[in-house]
């Protein structure tokens, strides 16, 4: 019916023609992650299939969202009136959920034809049966899902943690496990171990194919897993998710942090550095977020489906995601096995109509052209830093004020004068209000 290449080209056209200038990255200064809602459902015009023709369907974006800052602790506001998420996963999931309530909307008021129709309960809806969605993000979730074994023979992404390092009485009085220098030059892409992307000659607008990450030319080599002081249970946990035979010597981090409580990361050099499994939050510049990550929060959506608590009052059964597409980046199918799905198996006393999914997960081989990876390469020795666009972008498939553009959780060109009026509000927080 459709491919993970389809799913990513139509969203990386979407967002070059639908979308406006404003909120987009500058260019060759700044990068964005991108994230979409794709219904797909049988073409209007069924007659013509035969059974040596596969059916034919109808694939349209109707939620997008791009962005990558979430705010910390400190500027949460009791007033609801900030978006304490604006990760591109979070905005278009919340972009999805005005398409839902406008639907609801439609097919409530008997104007025109809607996604939904009446359940078996009297004011109660549920989606059409032909009609399904596959959500799509342009890289892997941040927290459990970027816990991806490295091999050997591929190129290291990260500052390998030496054991001499780990062993510094210094860190160990700290409590710090990531060395600050080292850090800084994974984080800098001018640095000599930033990683390393080329764009292929001949390829669409918008689209291009990975490469495998550049050498680091200052770091030494990293620890391979014989060498980790690894317990068998880490190692089994770890090799379990690599090609057989393959060995794997590291693995990319990632910057979320395990929830208080939670019994968090070793730190140990290598392969073992990160526990998996774990719910995180999202990493902050210095204040510390309450966000949980983008891999817990639609391992959520898998078990409780994508439409939240008000839309749920009106709906006899969950609106569950049918796939899951990942664009160009490093990836591991494992890894997103067990942070969508495997995590959850063990959940148990759901209420009716509520189950763990077995989603379909794949990923595409084209990569975001306003991706980090893609810019670097072409602004080349540019002169500054490459940095996140601070703005996101939120847009849905509805008749009214479809775009909103935000930044710092408010919307874009807010001053601090105009927080607390009512234009200082999102779209998304005032349409809520509104039909509430």
């Amino acid at each position: 019916m459709w491919t993970a290449d389809e799913i990513a080209r139509l969203c990386y056209e979407h967002y070059g023609l639908r979308l406006p200038k404003q909120g987009k990255p500058e260019p060759n200064r700044e990068w964005t992650l991108l994230a979409a809602m794709v219904k797909i459902q049988p073409a209007a015009d069924q007659a013509c299939n035969s059974p040596d023709k596969p059916a034919q369907v109808t694939k349209e974006v109707v939620s997008m969202g791009t962005g990558t800052k979430c705010i910390g602790q400190s500027k949460m506001r009791k007033s609801g009136d900030i978006l304490n998420d604006s990760h591109a996963e979070i905005i278009a999931r919340r972009s999805f959920q005005r398409y839902l309530l406008h639907q609801l909307h439609l097919a409530a008021a008997l104007k025109e034809d809607s996604i939904f129709v009446p359940g078996t309960r009297r004011g109660l809806w549920k989606l059409r049966p032909d009609l399904l969605f596959v959500f799509f993000s342009s890289h892997t979730p941040c927290g459990d899902a970027s816990i991806i074994p490295m091999l050997e023979f591929e190129d290291q992404p990260c500052c390998p943690v030496s054991r001499n390092w780990a062993n510094n009485p210094s860190v160990k009085a700290s409590g710090n496990l990531e060395a600050p220098e080292d850090k800084r030059k994974c984080e800098d892409p001018d640095s000599s171990v930033t990683k390393k992307m080329r764009l292929e000659p001949g390829t669409p607008d918008g689209v291009a194919h990975h490469q495998s990450f550049g050498n680091q030319e200052s770091s030494p080599d990293p620890p391979s897993v014989s060498r980790c002081n690894l317990t068998t249970e880490e190692l089994a946990t770890v090799t379990g998710m690599a090609p057989s035979g393959a060995k794997v010597v590291d693995v990319y981090r990632t910057g979320a942090k395990c929830v208080p409580g939670e019994a968090g990361d070793s730190g140990k050099p290598g392969a073992a550095y990160h526990q998996v499994g774990l719910l995180r939050v999202k990493p902050g510049r210095g204040d510390r977020t309450s966000s949980m990550s983008c891999s817990d929060k639609l391992a959520r959506w898998n078990v409780l489906g994508c439409q939240g608590a008000l839309l749920m009052h009106f709906l006899e059964e969950p609106i569950y995601l049918s796939a899951v597409v990942i664009g160009k980046c490093p990836y591991s199918q494992e890894a997103m096995q067990r942070a969508l799905t495997g995590r959850c198996h063990n959940i148990s006393a759901l209420p009716k109509g509520f189950a763990v999914q077995e989603v379909k997960i794949q990923q595409s081989g084209l990569l975001f052209e306003q991706s980090r990876c893609a810019v670097q390469v072409k602004r080349a020795d540019g002169p500054g830093r490459l940095v996140p666009c601070g703005a996101a972008i939120s847009w849905s498939a509805v008749p009214e004020q479809p775009l909103d553009v935000t930044a710092n959780g408010f919307p874009q060109g807010t001053t601090k004068k105009g927080i607390q009026s009512l234009q200082a509000r999102t779209l998304a927080t005032a349409w809520l209000d509104k039909n509430a």
